[in-house]
């Protein structure tokens, strides 16, 4: 087997069976919390840090306010800092307890990583609109149509759409897919069958989108949108042992969604 990706980031190992894969040291239950915690504390401190700005230019709070919520330069910050915050404290986490990053899928990539990874989004999208016409059928009065609240509403100009780009196909793949597919889901495989893990990995996962329905209340459609996603990504990293496949089947629906509300205008 080739190395492990070093504390110093310089090389990263190729991925190993199922069966040969390192078992993590620590317990699943700490995985969780620290997982819950770091989610909302990357949040909450790229929120405050974000927010210095306006702080430091005097601006009133109607200023601040317009800046924080319309600004495509402050989401993106607020988005990097955020996702950099999740990623460094993973690190902290595995440096900690002398685990290398192919423990929980970081590994490298391959060609054909891409391609399990666009199946992988296939299937994943093909169930998801068979079950989308079941809820219509037998629930008609539930929305289907509520929109997702993402932040950049106002993107103009080349710069607006590379910012938002990277803020929404680029980083939280990575990101997302290192916390949820990555570390929580290997703890949760340490002491759990796959199906379990794989359950208890994606309904936390759908929960978390759960408040991006804004003020119109609790995002379903996107809970199960993400829910059905994250059974097919788990179904992936346990195969491939890579979460590479992953990443790339996330990257996709991301940048599709992309497309239609930035670049076709689709709404």
């Amino acid at each position: 087997m080739s190395t492990d990706l070093t504390s110093t980031g310089t090389a990263i190992a190729q991925p190993q069976p199922a069966a040969q894969r390192p078992k993590v040291p620590w317990n699943p239950l700490w995985a969780l919390t620290f997982a819950v915690v770091i989610f909302f504390a990357s949040q909450i401190i790229a929120g405050l840090v974000v927010s210095i700005y306006p702080a430091f230019q005097h601006w009133s709070h109607a200023r601040a306010n317009d800046w924080l919520d319309n600004s495509v330069l402050a989401q993106f910050f607020f988005v990097l800092l955020a996702e950099g915050l999740v990623l460094e404290t993973i690190y902290l986490w595995l440096h900690g307890f002398r685990t290398k990053f192919s423990a929980i899928g970081w590994v490298r990539p391959r060609l054909r990583d891409a391609a399990i990874g666009l199946a992988g989004w296939g299937i994943y999208f093909v169930v998801f609109l068979l079950l989308v016409s079941q809820v219509q059928h037998y629930f008609p009065h539930f929305n289907i149509n509520q929109e997702q609240q993402i932040g950049f509403n106002h993107v103009h100009g080349t710069t607006g759409l590379v910012l938002t780009f990277v803020s929404l196909v680029v980083l939280p793949p990575l990101a997302e897919e290192l916390l949820m597919r990555g570390f929580l889901y290997t703890s949760f495989r340490k002491r759990l069958n796959f199906l379990w893990a794989t359950l208890l990995t994606s309904a936390i996962f759908a929960s978390a989108h759960l408040p991006e329905g804004g003020a119109a209340g609790p995002l379903w459609i996107g809970a199960i949108d993400t829910f059905l996603l994250s059974l097919v990504l788990c179904y992936m990293r346990e195969k491939t042992g890579s979460l590479w496949p992953g990443i790339t089947a996330h990257a996709i629906k991301n940048g599709i969604a992309f497309m239609a509300l930035f670049v076709v205008g689709v709404h």
